[in-house]
């Protein structure tokens, strides 16, 4: 593999998904019932530079040829449950994106449009046999999706001060992630539903939280959901960091709606764009 920079490009947050062991069909689950015991497993960290890797070589490798064997692990209440990277996946839905995310000359730049049209017709291919394919973590650049907020509660937030340089990705970097039981999620999620649904017109909010929930339907019950700030930490400064309670202001906001109180929706709302407009005024900048 070629070496990479130890600066990462870091402004990415994940919503993961980590499925217990007897979730997984029985060949798949003895892959992973042995990769769990592997004491050398990648970090996230790792994950993002072999992605990087692939873009140095002319042309460059818009999607891995293979799909990943590695995964995230935890142990939740003493079941072992795996996030799979599924790599190749997520690369291909990334490049469906791109369009809306980047300039064309800049795009052109990094990924030639015949590279970017072989992967489509790849995609295509593979998708016709394997129509039910479905990641296990999903990607958000320069923000956290406000519908993932509505997963998760504020007492289940876990802040880690950095202690070394982050923006060399080291174990030093800050840390700030909810996680929370698949039971809990899904049940938020349709709390959330009826409450906008019953206060607000149809929206991005709205159709943002549909899709999610139709997402977590895809995974078994006893699964674990992680909202992780991965490299958006960053972007804000360390103060704003350790005082950013967006859960707490998605669920404020959510509740006053619920009882008809719009002023105090209003005013959760507006923490929250004030908190997130930084971020968005930092991607502009880049």
């Amino acid at each position: 593999m070629p070496k990479v920079s130890s600066v990462v490009v870091p402004y990415a947050a994940y919503l993961r998904v980590y499925e217990p062991l007897a979730a997984f069909p029985e060949q798949e689950r003895g892959h992973w019932e042995r990769y769990v015991r592997s004491p050398d497993r990648p970090s996230c960290q790792d994950e993002l530079r072999r992605s990087l890797a692939d873009l140095l070589p002319t042309p460059p490798v818009a999607v891995p040829v293979h799909e990943s064997r590695d995964a995230f692990v935890l142990e939740v209440d003493g079941v072992v449950c795996v996030c799979p990277w599924r790599t190749r996946l997520r690369g291909w839905q990334a490049l469906g994106e791109l369009s809306g995310e980047l300039p064309s000359v800049v795009l052109d730049a990094v990924l030639p449009p015949v590279v970017r049209r072989q992967a489509a017709q790849d995609y295509e291919r593979w998708l016709a046999r394997n129509p039910d394919a479905r990641p296990w973590i999903r990607t958000a650049t320069w923000q956290v999706p406000l519908n993932w907020f509505v997963l998760v509660a504020d007492e289940e937030r876990e802040y880690v001060k950095g202690t070394g340089a982050p923006a060399a990705g080291g174990d030093g970097a800050p840390v700030l992630r909810y996680r929370t039981p698949m039971v809990q999620a899904r049940r938020r999620v349709a709390r959330g539903l009826r409450a906008l649904r019953d206060a607000v017109d149809e929206g991005p909010l709205i159709d943002g939280l549909v899709d999610v929930g139709r997402w977590l339907e895809e995974f078994h019950p006893r699964s674990l959901v992680e909202l992780d700030y991965g490299g958006l930490v960053h972007a804000l400064p360390a103060g704003d960091l350790e005082g950013d309670h967006s859960a707490a202001d998605v669920a404020e906001g959510i509740d006053a709606l619920r009882r008809g109180d719009a002023d105090t929706a209003e005013e959760a709302y507006g923490r929250l764009v004030e908190r997130w407009r930084a971020v968005r005024d930092r991607r502009s900048a880049n």
